[in-house]
């Protein structure tokens, strides 16, 4: 690949984790502030998920920053401390929302409204997808393993975005009981298999991913 190509498209890259990270800023903003109001806990729990997902994109921008300085063979240690920490907030985001969703069982506790949730989550769905196409199409041209792993995360997160549109519009339109603390379990089983594959990465130095997300 010419290097002048190779450059144009790490730059691409770059420029598409920091949108990563800004869209995850404000839909965590603005998630938690409409679960907290409307007490949904899995609009709540989505905005949380968003911030961790910060921690995870600044890592993503940081190596794919070293790349365009010279050629990368491993993690460093930023890399590996932002791994971990991004574990580790994912695990207690997990014990988190599934406590929560008992206890919200337990007490009979429903949203005021889920309409935040179902507009939310279609502004991710199309973000996220955007973001998937093309972190995907940069990665297969310059063959790079972290960053379509990087993609497959995005992925992840367009997932995420479906579980709290299902649970938003159940609850929304026909108030289904418990459908809310439900959407939150899901969201609580993705974020912990996030966590694990963070682990798992940052026990390797390799840029060669073991999982689907790096």
């Amino acid at each position: 690949m010419e290097n002048g190509k190779y450059k144009k498209r790490l730059h691409y890259a770059l420029i598409l984790s920091f949108i990563t990270i800004g869209y995850n800023l404000i839909e965590g903003v603005v998630s938690t502030f409409f679960g907290a109001s409307d007490d949904t806990l899995a609009l709540f729990g989505f905005g949380l998920d968003s911030f961790v997902e910060v921690l995870s994109g600044v890592g993503i921008a940081h190596m794919i920053y070293r790349m365009k300085r010279n050629p990368v063979k491993e993690r460093d240690n930023f890399e590996i401390t932002a791994l971990r920490i991004t574990g580790a907030a994912l695990y207690l985001l997990t014990a988190g929302l599934v406590i929560g969703a008992v206890i919200a069982i337990f007490n009979k506790s429903e949203p005021q409204t889920t309409l935040a949730g179902i507009i939310i989550a279609v502004l991710s769905i199309l973000t996220m997808y955007f973001l998937y196409r093309e972190k995907i199409k940069v990665g297969e041209k310059l063959e790079s393993q972290p960053i379509i792993s990087d993609a497959k995360c995005t992925k992840t997160c367009f997932y995420l975005s479906f579980i709290l549109l299902a649970s938003s519009l159940l609850y929304e339109l026909w108030q289904i009981p418990y459908v809310d603390a439900l959407g939150s379990i899901g969201i609580a089983w993705y974020a912990w298999k996030e966590g694990k594959e963070a682990f798992e990465n940052a026990r390797s130095k390799s840029l060669s991913c073991s999982s689907d997300c790096c």
